[in-house]
């Protein structure tokens, strides 16, 4: 097959894919008893975009240590997660306060009573009976079991505890013994054999991060710090209803005013920029919803937008390089070539310093400015791939096709 068969087989076979799933994750897809859901349904929306509850908790007390702090983060987390929420964010500020946000809930007075009540920690058998409380246990680290290579959390219990701990081991032999938090059950391990030391390991962790929540939850067995709520804030879904509407409109004008300029202005290239224009949103909406799962908030929606609009920034510097080398009465072959190789340098240095200020804002930042360097970070990154592959990939192939030929066509 010619070259120039293959690149035109290439291009189109490109083109199709690209516009197809652009439609299937702006509008969804129904098969059979199967439905891709779009990206719209699958986004989370943050506390300013649904409404919810707001609180700032307060730990009492000087010279708090880090792993106090987080075991008590751990232990809203599980109480915050069984009032039946799946998006709410629980995050520690540098004011030495946890911050609580629950998109959905509007009973701010039940959430603040469940958030800080003092908690249990029990020992079930099969039958649900208490055999162990968290008063029966002197510490609870993280280790790895020699045999296996798995993390593992080692359980030391006092006098009391060893000796309950032993009878209930020998009665539910080869069954489990839940753990549980409240009412949140957090692991569920098997017997396998008769503890009589007061000393055991409680397996089946994925990984130390597991182990460690685990071994934290159990260790501290209710909150280890005093809390006083500091704000409490009940926020209606209103905003959201008026923000989400005029977000998309904004969006897709601005999109749409993008890719003109962008076809009228550079011809060709412009058009194959539209597609990886294309490219880019889909990938960074994929990784925003899947493979971050962040919760889109207002100034989250800021950045995506900007990012969008700076998306094509690679493109330009490209483009005018491939103008030049035109200009100068080089092939359309060799311009594209030389075009991407001196414009990737320029667009490493622009890129790469819009990376570093979203990661200080990411690392000094809270709340919603974390969110708006998020998206922006993300997008950056996925416009420098989509400029340098997916351009370069559409651009080659179309040029090698020889279906223009004509160098104004491609902005000279």
């Amino acid at each position: 097959m010619q070259v120039k068969t293959k690149s035109r087989l290439k291009f189109l076979i490109s083109s199709v894919l690209i516009v197809l799933f652009a439609y299937i994750l702006s509008s969804g897809l129904i098969v059979g008893d199967y439905k891709i859901s779009s990206i719209g349904e699958i986004t989370k929306l943050g506390l300013d975009l649904k409404g919810g509850v707001y609180i700032e908790e307060e730990i009492k007390g000087d010279n708090v240590s880090k792993e106090t702090i987080e075991r008590t983060k751990q232990l809203i987390e599980l109480r915050v997660n069984a009032l039946g929420v799946n998006e709410s964010v629980v995050t520690v500020t540098q004011q030495n306060r946890i911050r609580i946000e629950i998109p959905g809930v509007y009973d701010a007075e039940n959430a603040l009573k469940q958030i800080g009540k003092t908690g249990k920690l029990t020992f079930r058998g099969p039958n649900n009976d208490i055999v162990i409380t968290g008063e029966d246990i002197k510490d609870a680290t993280v280790g790895v079991n020699q045999q296996t290579n798995q993390p593992v959390v080692q359980l030391k219990l006092n006098e009391a505890g060893t000796k309950k701990f032993a009878e209930a081991t020998q009665k539910y032999l080869n069954q489990v013994i839940s753990i549980y938090m409240d009412e949140e059950r957090v692991s569920a391990p098997v017997v396998k054999s008769v503890i009589t030391t007061g000393e055991a390991i409680i397996e089946g962790s994925k990984d130390i991060e597991e182990a460690k929540r685990l071994a934290g939850i159990i260790k501290s067995g209710a909150l280890p710090v005093e809390l006083v709520p500091a704000t409490v804030k009940t926020i209606g879904p209103s905003l959201g209803a008026d923000a989400i509407p005029t977000s998309k409109k904004a969006a897709v004008i601005g999109i749409a005013l993008v890719m003109l300029f962008m076809a009228i202005y550079y011809r060709v290239p412009g058009i194959i920029a539209d597609l990886a224009l294309a490219v880019y949103i889909m990938l960074t909406m994929l990784i925003f919803t899947t493979v971050l799962k962040a919760t889109l908030t207002l100034p989250g929606i800021a950045g995506l937008l900007l990012s969008i609009g700076m998306a094509v920034d690679a493109n330009v510097l490209i483009f005018e390089r491939i103008k030049e080398e035109l200009k100068l009465g080089k092939s359309l072959r060799t311009a594209v070539d030389a075009g991407f190789n001196r414009a990737l340098p320029s667009i490493l240095d622009s890129n790469i310093t819009t990376i570093i200020a979203g990661l200080v804002l990411m690392w000094l930042g809270a709340g919603q400015v974390k969110g708006f360097a998020l998206t922006l970070v993300t997008g950056v990154v996925c416009s420098m791939f989509t400029a340098i592959t997916v351009t370069k990939f559409l651009l080659k192939n179309f040029v090698n096709s020889n279906w223009i030929d004509n160098k104004k066509m491609y902005g000279a």
